[in-house]
């Protein structure tokens, strides 16, 4: 209808950091230099998981699913801020914020449903070492790793049309760096009840139930350390923890705080995470490590494989 029309706004202006616009080209290059370390680092994992062969199991599958997904998610966001702190490149059209914050929503809950299976890997892996391959075979990973692209779609598709359907008649300006699904819905006049009650029942349905699986998976895993016999077993198995760390600091990364540091810390939620994978991964990961050097020096270092 006309009304409708009338209060859907063409284009949305992304305001960057409200109240630091005169340090944007200051607080870019720190996110520029993670958002390079964090593309070069999953892009890189990517590529050795791929191709070495030693790395075919379902540990780095799932962990190549993670970093396709970080890699994917810190492009949703950073490049568009670059452009506002760079360029004052502040317009962003109505349906590719929409599709920003659908993207950035899913990818944030499909990172925290890898984490999760691979928490559960672990646990197969350490409580169930006989039965490990056979428990997680090559169809199993391939619906696990579908399931959660599917769970994340089908959670977050509904916040698109909560929010197009939502009157916008106080402007149109949004105070963040990108599009997120309350900062969007509250520049409208319409009751947005419905949004804050949908997006705390997706984070009920995606976080708490994600942290619950990961944390039970964990205890059971530091239960099953104490029995182990050796130092070398006892150090495999603490080396499962990247992922638990991985998963707080996505979780935990915003709280109540004043709003500039708010944004801030919004894209530190979303970028650190991506940024810290590859290399928590890189040094605690045998397999990975000799990986990056067979891939550096040739033929000179033969790659071995962690049993």
């Amino acid at each position: 209808s006309f009304l409708f029309s009338s209060l859907t706004p063409g284009f949305f202006i992304l305001s960057g950091v409200p109240g630091l616009e005169a340090a944007h080209v200051w607080i870019s290059l720190p996110f520029c230099f993670m958002y390079i370390v964090a593309v070069v680092g999953n892009c890189g994992l990517l590529y050795l998981i791929g191709h070495e062969e030693a790395l075919h199991r379902p540990m780095y599958y799932f962990l190549a699913l993670l970093s396709f997904t970080d890699a994917t998610l810190c492009t949703t966001t950073v490049p568009n801020m670059l452009c506002i702190f760079w360029f004052n490149l502040k317009e962003i059209d109505f349906n590719a914020c929409l599709a920003q914050m659908f993207f950035v929503h899913m990818l944030t809950g499909m990172e925290s449903g890898v984490l999760m299976l691979m928490a559960l890997d672990r646990y197969v892996a350490i409580c169930y070492p006989l039965r490990y391959a056979t428990i997680l075979t090559s169809p199993v990973i391939a619906k696990a790793g579908l399931a959660t692209f599917l769970r994340g779609v089908m959670l977050i598709v509904p916040f698109t049309f909560l929010t197009k359907r939502l009157p916008y008649c106080r402007g149109n300006s949004i105070p963040h760096t990108y599009c997120d699904h309350m900062s969007v819905a509250k520049v409208s006049c319409g009751n947005v009840k419905v949004n804050a009650v949908y997006g705390l029942m997706v984070a009920l349905l995606i976080g708490v139930f994600d942290m619950c699986c990961i944390s039970v998976s964990y205890t059971m895993i530091l239960r099953a350390v104490v029995s182990l016999s050796s130092a070398d077993a006892r150090h495999k198995a603490f080396s499962t923890f990247p992922a638990f760390f991985t998963f707080f600091t996505h979780r935990f990364g915003e709280h109540s705080i004043p709003h500039h540091i708010h944004i801030i810390v919004a894209n530190l939620y979303l970028l650190l995470p991506p940024t810290m994978n590859p290399i928590v991964y890189g040094v605690k990961t045998k397999q990975i490590r000799e990986g990056v050097i067979k891939f550096l020096l040739g033929d000179k270092v033969l790659f071995t494989q962690d049993k």
